[in-house]
């Protein structure tokens, strides 16, 4: 008996820390987690969807029947559905590098207005992109404090971004909530990083980390508020703006496969209004649970495709998960 005993107690230490990891990955509507569930004996995924209109306005009030999720082609049964504004564990990316310096003051801001839109017992991480990544702030709820980190920020040095947020959404498994968010604020600008865009993203489709993009649009030949006037020479030859696009295409993939948002801003109130709507989406979350069938393979990537029937909208959600 006492082989027979020890595996009973070896299963229920198993089994008592999966309950652990996953403590905020209830199906009820009031207390749903906001990542892929996994248990020896059944396997729930978790999705969080935000649905918005044309104008990037999030829209509320749908049921479980307006939607569609797929696993990997086959449809699935919704089997748990709810909505509710909880908690979030925020990490803020902001860019301070020598080419954000014409806009660093509008990026200031914008994150300002967002900390200050916090709910209860919200938290957040703010980190700095420039030539080294750098933790400005370590998970905090002092908004004071917070504030205080973002004003007293200078600009310049190289654009590290990917060495930044790559890091940083490893840090976001620090905090205390189980809605986890990623905003960057940058124009997309990259050179420095020892990280590849590859690399990027497969850490992001793995950190269960919603990614939120508010891409500031300071180039030559736009209105930015860099008070350049516009010159025909101002505009870039195809090979350039190809090459200009790859900042901002990376943040916009980033958003989409991860279920965030992204916006484009050329000034202060388009940044302060790309902020709110990205809150507003960020506490307006529908989170559908489907049981899939075992694919009996460990580390195979799941796409996963939502639809609604609704017409013109908008459906953000994560394009998939590695079982585990």
């Amino acid at each position: 008996m006492a082989p027979r005993t020890a595996l009973c107690f070896a299963s229920l230490a198993v089994l008592l820390c999966l309950h652990l990891g996953r403590s905020h990955a209830q199906t009820h509507a009031q207390n749903i987690a906001w990542n892929a569930i996994f248990s020896t004996s059944s396997k729930m995924v978790l999705v969080p969807v935000t649905v918005t209109d044309h104008y990037g306005k999030t829209i509320a009030g749908l049921e479980a029947k307006d939607f569609v999720v797929s696993d990997d082609q086959p449809p699935q049964q919704i089997v748990s559905f709810g909505t509710q504004d909880t908690p979030c564990s925020a990490g803020l990316v902001l860019d301070i590098s020598g080419s954000m310096r014409n806009t660093l003051d509008m990026v200031k801001a914008s994150a300002r207005a967002f900390v200050r839109a916090a709910s209860n017992n919200d938290e957040f991480l703010l980190l700095t992109v420039s030539t080294q990544p750098a933790v400005n702030s370590a998970f905090t709820s002092d908004l004071a404090e917070l504030e205080e980190n973002i004003a007293t920020t200078k600009p310049g040095g190289f654009t590290a971004l990917i060495d930044t947020v790559h890091p940083g959404l490893n840090q976001m498994r620090k905090g205390r909530n189980a809605q986890r968010a990623l905003v960057i604020v940058s124009d997309g600008m990259d050179n420095h990083s020892q990280y590849s865009k590859g690399e990027l993203l497969r850490v992001a489709l793995e950190a269960d980390v919603q990614v939120y993009a508010i891409i500031i649009d300071n180039g030559a030949g736009s209105s930015s508020t860099s008070g350049f006037p516009f010159r025909p020479s101002m505009i870039a030859k195809p090979g350039q703006q190809a090459a200009q696009r790859q900042g901002p295409d990376l943040l916009e993939e980033l958003a989409e496969k991860t279920g965030g948002l992204y916006f484009h801003a050329r000034n202060l109130a388009q940044a302060q209004e790309a902020m709110t709507k990205a809150g507003q989406a960020l506490r307006n979350e529908y989170v559908l649970g489907y049981q899939p069938a075992d694919s009996g393979s460990s580390g195979k990537w799941h796409r996963i495709r939502v639809k609604t029937s609704l017409p013109k909208v908008n459906i953000h959600a994560r394009n998939g998960y590695y079982a585990p």
